[in-house]
């Protein structure tokens, strides 16, 4: 029913923003034409910009052969837009009625051999394809910010998704350059986000009692966790840390700690206060760098680590 991941070439990019246009950059990045739909002309400085800002880095990782700004087209008519797309990636505001009459007109628009994707960070393909009349083909296909840099795809279908739709997805990511990551459920927030949001309501937790400040969690970040995190993740750092026991040894002599006060789950209340401190926190760090300094920095580093990694992995391999 679907065509082959192999065979496209056309794909269309439903919103702006930097899911939007991070999205667009790494199609194009990968040599595909891409047909990004803005709502509003006023949008097209600000794409243009993160276009830019993109290209820098992905030049620096390797663009695929034929890839190409110059195959970009921007237009402001959603039918213009998904005309001869072979893949849809919508990057919407995350609103569900907005998603849902949007999904509405897109199924009735769009050829049903055509898999559409939804950027959508936290709400379900169950709702979001609800008034779709063709909400077989409908799945999410959520990055991980900046799309164009991190691999990370998560994908998962809705109740009326189906299961080939979602495996085609699975396939045409892993083409295009992703690392996709196939969820056995369909649940809110999907995993990366899930285990991000944890991190964060630790951190606002030790901000809001005065225990650490912004500054102080991301230096811990940066220089503990983190840095092992980019070669093991969390599961297989604790599996190795225990020695030849692996994770057997970690549960059995840590596992009472589990029951120790060192985790608060439940979100603390965002009062005035707290909101604050985290956003002078912020400031402080930032101090005068504009937005796109730091973005800049952050993809360059990015870029650093994924070749790093890539040299290495290359270097082991038979």
């Amino acid at each position: 029913m679907y065509p082959d991941p192999q065979s496209i070439t056309r794909i269309a990019s439903i919103g702006g923003g930097p899911i939007g246009g991070g999205w667009a950059a790494h199609f194009l990045a990968r040599g595909y034409d891409v047909t990004s739909y803005l709502h509003d002309p006023a949008e097209i400085g600000a794409f243009r910009a993160i276009l830019d800002t993109a290209w820098r880095s992905l030049t620096d990782l390797g663009l695929a052969k034929g890839a190409s700004l110059d195959r970009l087209t921007i237009v402001h008519n959603l039918k213009d837009a998904v005309q001869g797309a072979q893949f849809i990636q919508e990057s919407a505001p995350e609103n569900l009625a907005m998603k849902q009459a949007l999904y509405k007109t897109l199924g009735e628009i769009v050829p049903a051999d055509v898999v559409i994707g939804s950027s959508t960070s936290g709400l379900m393909m169950t709702d979001i394809q609800a008034e779709c009349a063709t909400p077989e083909r409908c799945v999410i296909g959520h990055p991980f910010n900046p799309p164009y840099l991190l691999p990370l795809v998560e994908i998962v279908g809705g109740k009326k998704t189906s299961p080939d739709a979602v495996a085609w997805a699975g396939r045409f990511y892993e083409i295009a350059g992703k690392a996709p990551l196939m969820m056995k459920k369909e649940i809110p927030g999907f995993v990366a986000t899930r285990l991000q949001e944890a991190l964060w309501r630790e951190a606002l937790h030790m901000v809001a009692n005065g225990e650490a400040t912004p500054e102080d969690i991301d230096i811990a970040l940066m220089n503990g966790p983190a840095p092992r995190m980019v070669a093991q993740g969390q599961c297989m750092a604790f599996h190795v840390a225990c020695g030849a026991g692996g994770m057997a040894t970690n549960l059995d002599q840590f596992g009472p700690a589990l029951k120790l006060p060192w985790t608060r789950l439940t979100a603390p209340e965002l009062t005035p206060e707290l909101r604050n401190r985290m956003v002078d926190g912020c400031n402080a760090i930032a101090g005068d760098r504009p937005f796109e300094d730091m973005a800049a920095q952050r993809d360059r580093e990015i870029v650093a680590v994924l070749n790093a990694l890539r040299d290495v992995r290359a270097d082991q391999t038979p």
